[in-house]
């Protein structure tokens, strides 16, 4: 008889990461892609590459109000020594340049003598000026397969004469165990603003229950509690019914109650239902899920910093702790189970890999971004 089909869920064993990034590389493929607006697309992970249609300015053109010129005829001009112009034209910001001309003089770089214009003052070729195609060539690729939308991007990618790109956008279900009420349900609106983070789309509909979320067709369920072994819960079991159980327990602290498997092929993450037993699930394998459906290509934000107190750490387990900064680096708020109180001071998190018992003081460690 399966364990997962016994009465009462067991986890046998912890496994490490590498087995279960071994098992999300598996499991999760990057969804299919599909083209929509520039106006929905922010945050969202490219599925292709965007190139510019065409170079960019398609001429040279002002930067700044003034005389176009061209700058060999004033080079030697100045107060003292005017050069007479033929006809200056004048151009604002944002304009195209003339023919013949390469730079542009300030508006009291000219003055009129004897209704004759003359340069008061030289320019050297590109003064005020930017060049055919300086924002980019033609056909050049503005951003890559992988890489996430950012609002700038957005501008430009306007600016440029796009109004649509193709991205990856992995369709979450998010699903509760067991009814909880909306007043105490801390776990599902965290996990819903990660899987938007991510460049996903959560849906969760609090009276679905998690059998029927399993077999609904969206890309990937995270379903929420129920992973323990007490005597109500039973979401494991519920997976190992419907589909198949990769890893029940992993080794990770905290979080070691957490699942992984699929049904039909489509990935399915189980949290814990503590909220930081659940955070940590999520920063650990629920990000690297989403990424390898998003197709995404960027690595997770992390910054190098010193550490200025100790963390003692057990071998066996990855641990996920919350750090601030403070003078000169960063301390250690908490261990696991990590108080609410922690995290609400927490500018970010520090891995501690399974292999090491800690860091000590003065060790420079990569700092995370907390969601």
């Amino acid at each position: 008889m399966s364990p997962f089909t016994e009465r009462a869920q067991r986890i046998t064993r912890l496994a490490p990461l590498r087995e279960i990034f071994t098992q999300l590389d598996a499991l999760a493929k990057p969804v299919a892609a599909l083209e929509i607006d520039l106006a929905s697309a922010i945050g969202r992970v490219l599925a292709a590459d965007v190139r510019s249609p065409a170079a960019s300015p398609p001429k040279s053109i002002a930067l700044r109000d003034g005389w176009a010129v061209r700058a060999e005829l004033v080079a030697d001009a100045g107060p003292y020594a005017p050069v007479p112009l033929l006809a200056p034209a004048w151009v604002e910001t944002g304009t195209f340049m003339p023919a013949d001309t390469d730079a542009v003089l300030l508006p009291d770089a000219v003055t009129m003598n004897a209704g004759r214009a003359e340069a008061v003052a030289a320019a050297v070729a590109g003064e005020g000026v930017q060049p055919a195609a300086a924002d980019a060539a033609a056909d050049f690729v503005l951003r890559r397969a992988g890489e996430r939308l950012r609002r700038t991007d957005l501008a430009i990618l306007r600016a440029a004469g796009l109004s649509r790109v193709h991205v990856r956008v992995p369709h979450v279900r998010v699903a509760l165990a067991n009814a909880i009420a909306e007043t105490k349900d801390t776990v599902s609106p965290l996990v819903g603003g990660i899987v938007e983070a991510a460049g996903g789309t959560a849906v969760f509909d609090r009276a679905m229950p998690l059998e029927r979320a399993l077999t609904d067709g969206m890309d990937v369920v995270i379903g929420i509690g129920g992973t323990g072994t007490g005597r109500s819960d039973t979401s494991v079991q519920t997976l190992a019914r419907l589909g198949r159980v990769a890893v029940h327990g992993m080794a990770i602290s905290p979080g070691d109650a957490a699942a992984l498997g699929d049904v039909d092929g489509r990935a399915v993450l189980l949290l814990p239902g503590r909220l930081d037993a659940a955070l940590a699930a999520l920063l650990l394998i629920g990000g690297p899920l989403l990424a390898r459906l998003a197709g995404a290509s960027e690595d997770e934000p992390r910054s190098l910093v010193t550490l200025k107190r100790k963390i003692a750490s057990s071998i066996g387990l990855a641990e996920v702790v919350p750090v601030r900064r403070v003078d000169g680096g960063v301390e250690p708020l908490a261990s696991s189970p990590i108080p609410w109180h922690a995290l609400t001071r927490a500018d970010g998190w520090i891995l501690v890999p399974a292999e090491s018992e800690g860091f000590p003081a003065g060790s420079a460690v990569e700092m995370r971004v907390l969601p």
